[in-house]
């Protein structure tokens, strides 16, 4: 996580206090910031159908 970002949103964006920043939950962090929670993460099947469209140059974990 780039906590950095999230502190100068929390802390700036948001004015919250220190202690109010460090007692919320990443999820309660990014609904107060607006970020959208419907957009799923992605799922092993997409992950996959990239690595086929895109595979690593030179891999050596044994997939050609």
């Amino acid at each position: 996580m780039d906590w950095a970002a999230l502190m100068r949103a929390g802390l700036g964006h948001l004015g919250l206090r220190p202690a109010q920043f460090w007692a919320l939950t990443p999820a309660e962090l990014w609904l107060m910031l607006g970020v959208d929670a419907a957009a799923a993460p992605m799922a092993r099947r997409r992950l996959e159908e990239l690595s086929r469209a895109f595979p690593d140059e030179g891999a050596k974990d044994g997939r050609d």
